[in-house]
């Protein structure tokens, strides 16, 4: 198994785009998304049904070496204190196949 950093994204699906985009500048080529995520947090209750998109959240998931996780950080900041969102950041082991 090999350490990694687990990266854990919930942004507004209108950002989505922008996210995957700056994850791909930092060196992180692999992903997964889920949409429509659904919560509560500091901008209220986020349902996945919105037929505009304009509600609704999306997941991202990746995994990252502790550089790469340097360069995302730095570049998701700015995003995150513009339009919200959350990223969590926490040591995992990646099972090699």
């Amino acid at each position: 198994m090999q350490a990694v950093k687990r990266v854990e994204i919930v942004i507004d699906t209108l950002e989505l785009d922008r996210v995957l985009e700056l994850l791909e500048q930092s060196g992180i080529s692999g992903y997964t998304v889920l949409r429509n995520a659904e919560g509560k947090g500091q901008r209220g209750v986020r349902s996945g049904d919105d037929v505009t998109r304009v509600f609704q959240n999306s997941y991202v998931l990746a995994a990252c070496s502790a550089e790469e996780l340097e360069r995302v950080v730095t570049a998701l900041r700015p995003v995150l204190k513009r339009v919200g969102g959350v990223c969590l950041v926490s040591d995992a082991l990646w099972l090699m196949h």
